[in-house]
């Protein structure tokens, strides 16, 4: 057996023991890059670490540091209140604001589970007082964090890119992010009509705009411990460290004069998130930079948040991705990289081949992490896109990037597992083969879809 194939097969069985067992995948490749690093490739420590993702590894710590900030500092549930008492009776808007909550979350550094997490338990409670399908509900909640992923500076949209640019491959961050967002708003307007929609027009709520307090999901119900998904322990902490006596989301009382006093440092934070979109968007500076920077500026202000917002930050998840690209790495060194990209085109056209690899993406990702399956697919794929194959590499990595995650709404997922959880008034097992079903028909489908859209079209 080839030592290319060696270093496939283990990746395989990193996903498999990640997938099976409640252990982070980073953790693992690490192993495998230390173990086929020095055994099957014959490189020493300094080689292996060559892999090591430096800027990746500060781009994430930087955006998870500013977004558990701002979710300490009360500024993500200022901006919910704000959101939701905008709907006034409105039912049928309630569905949409907390898609685009998620979405928002997102896109501005929050890690997927992380927004699902904050939004899903209110979004279910919200379908429980009102008679809105708590499918609709949660499939919106799960299709809206995933439909803001890929801007340029959240968590999605920073692996891709710097994997993409690391490739050598055309890049085009906006492209990217459009195709998320459209094809995850797409797919939320058709279930929107599936499930009732339109018999939510003709509805209203109670003209006061009173809304219902939403208990926070109860620990241990659903995300990695249970279904293997690591990318479910980065809010762990985030859940363990908020206090008891947090104001419900919901709560439409007026603002105590504690709230007042802080409201410029919640619109200093609103700020901070813009400085970051701008500086980063327009002046091309380092995202994981310019995020701690802002991080800092904001701690300074109330220093007792820095502690517990370092606590919060999403380490299993950087654990995960560092560990994956640094074991990509040494697959790279071997030229196992181009050994397959070779291997697929060779075997058949590289349209099929970059539908293959999509399908990879989807069936992966239901199952195990979205972030894992991108940081090692798209580099399987750099041999037949930088030859004359006459497939685009920015249709295939937006393709890529919708296949390998909108298939979170599975059960198995850490996404669906906290739809699942915080459904009410529901009979589990029949709402769980709901999710399943659907998840299944997605896992199908999208990769078809995006790849005619993005790739062929």
């Amino acid at each position: 057996m080839s030592s290319h194939w060696i270093s496939i097969y283990a990746l395989i069985g990193m996903f498999v023991l990640a997938t099976v067992l409640p252990i982070n995948m980073g953790v693992i490749a690490f192993v495998g890059a230390f173990l086929v690093g020095t055994l099957v490739a014959g490189m020493n420590a300094k080689a292996i670490m060559g892999g090591f993702p430096a800027d990746l590894f500060l781009t994430l710590v930087g955006i998870t540091y500013l977004f558990a900030l701002a979710q300490n500092n009360g500024t993500i549930d200022w901006l919910v209140k704000l959101a939701v008492r905008a709907v006034r009776g409105r039912i049928a808007a309630i569905p949409w604001i907390m898609f685009f909550i998620a979405a928002l979350l997102t896109a501005v550094g929050a890690v997927s589970p992380a927004a699902v997490a904050i939004i899903a338990p209110i979004a279910l409670g919200f379908a429980a007082k009102y008679g809105i399908n708590p499918l609709l509900m949660g499939l919106m909640v799960v299709h809206g964090a995933q439909g803001g992923g890929f801007s340029p500076i959240s968590i999605y949209g920073g692996i891709t890119n710097k994997i993409v640019a690391r490739a050598g491959l055309p890049l085009n961050e906006m492209a990217t992010m459009l195709a998320s967002l459209g094809v995850n708003l797409a797919v939320a307007l058709l279930l929107f009509f599936m499930f009732g929609g339109m018999k939510l027009v003709r509805q209203k709520a109670d003209p006061t705009g009173a809304m219902p307090a939403v208990p926070r999901v109860a620990h241990g119900q659903g995300g990695a411990q249970v279904y293997g998904d690591a990318e479910g322990e980065s809010f762990s902490e985030e859940r363990r460290t908020a206090t008891p006596d947090d104001d419900s989301l919901m709560d439409a009382s007026p603002a105590t004069p504690a709230e007042k006093g802080s409201r410029l440092y919640q619109i200093a934070t609103v700020g901070g998130l813009l400085a970051l979109a701008v500086l980063t968007l327009f002046f091309k500076q380092d995202i994981g930079f310019v995020s701690i920077t802002i991080g800092l500026l904001l701690t300074l202000m109330a220093p007792n948040l820095q502690k517990r917002a370092l606590g919060q930050v999403s380490w299993p998840e950087i654990m995960l991705i560092v560990g994956v690209s640094t074991y990509v790495g040494v697959m790279e060194k071997m030229g196992t990289i181009d050994f397959v990209g070779h291997s697929v085109a060779g075997l058949t056209s590289p349209l099929m081949a970059a539908l293959l690899l999509c399908f990879v993406g989807a069936v992966v990702s239901a199952f195990a992490s979205s972030t894992a399956v991108l940081g090692s697919l798209i580099p399987l794929a750099v041999p037949f896109l930088q030859g004359e194959a006459g497939v685009s590499a920015i249709g295939f990595i937006a393709a890529m990037a919708v296949s390998s995650t909108i298939v979170d709404v599975s059960p198995f997922s850490t996404n669906g597992a906290l739809v699942l959880a915080n459904a009410k008034g529901v009979d589990r097992d029949v709402f769980f083969r709901h999710l399943m079903v659907y998840g299944a028909i997605v896992t199908v489908v999208a990769p078809v879809v995006v790849w005619l859209l993005f790739v062929v079209l």
